[in-house]
C-alpha cells in the first residue's frame, strides 16, 4: 500500500490527473482526453514506469452522466510486477482518442468498443464491426439499448423459408425509472 501511495504522490506531479482510485490494492487513475495519448506514451516509454503490456480495454456506459461513456485501459509493467487502470470519459457526442498507435493490440479492443458500445475512436485505421453482423443496428452493451432487440426470426413451414418480423410484445413495453426509495 505504502508503494501505491508513492507512486500516486510521483504520478501527480508527472501527468494531469483528472482523479485517482485505489480498490483491492490496485491504482486507477482518470485522466483528460486532451492528454490521454501523451500519459499512455509517457506511462509505456519511461524508465521508472514501463507499462508496456496493454492487457484489456473496455467501454463503460454511464447512462444519465455528464460524460456518457468511460473507456478504461489496463496496462502492465512486466519489468515492475505493477499493474494500473487508466480511464477516460467521453460524452455522448464526443470520439476517444485511439491508442492503436501506442499500444498496437488496442485495435481489435477499441473495434469491439465501437461494436458494442458505439464509442468512436479517432485515428483508430480499421473501425468495423468485430462481434456483430454488418446489418444489425444499434449497440447491444448500451443500457438503453431493448432487451429484445428489434427484429425476431423464425421458421414458416408453410413458406419453407426464414421470416423477419418487428419484435412483437405479449404485454406493453414498461419504462422503469431506475430509482430506489431512498432517493
Amino acid at each position: 500500500m505504502q508503494g501505491i501511495l508513492k507512486s500516486i504522490n510521483t504520478l501527480k506531479t508527472l501527468i494531469p490527473l483528472y482523479a485517482v482510485y485505489i480498490f483491492s490494492n490496485e491504482l486507477s487513475i482518470i485522466i483528460s482526453k486532451d492528454y490521454f495519448i501523451a500519459s499512455m506514451k509517457f506511462l509505456k516509454n519511461h524508465v521508472n514506469y514501463q507499462y508496456k503490456l496493454l492487457s484489456c480495454v473496455s467501454g463503460i456506459d454511464l447512462l444519465g452522466r455528464i460524460y456518457r461513456y468511460c473507456v478504461a485501459y489496463d496496462i502492465l509493467s512486466v519489468t515492475f510486477n505493477n499493474r494500473i487502470r487508466i480511464k477516460t470519459l467521453i460524452g455522448i457526442d464526443a470520439l476517444a482518442i485511439s491508442t492503436v498507435n501506442v499500444f498496437k493490440n488496442a485495435n481489435w479492443w477499441e473495434r469491439e468498443a465501437w461494436d458494442m458500445f458505439g464509442i468512436f475512436f479517432q485515428g483508430h485505421p480499421d473501425l468495423r464491426r468485430i462481434l456483430t453482423d454488418y446489418g444489425f443496428e444499434g449497440y447491444p452493451l448500451r443500457k438503453d439499448f431493448p432487451l429484445t432487440g428489434f427484429v425476431e426470426l423464425r421458421y414458416s413451414d408453410k413458406n419453407k423459408k426464414i421470416i423477419v418480423e418487428p419484435v412483437n410484445l405479449a404485454q406493453e413495453y414498461r419504462l422503469y425509472q431506475f430509482r430506489t426509495p431512498w432517493e
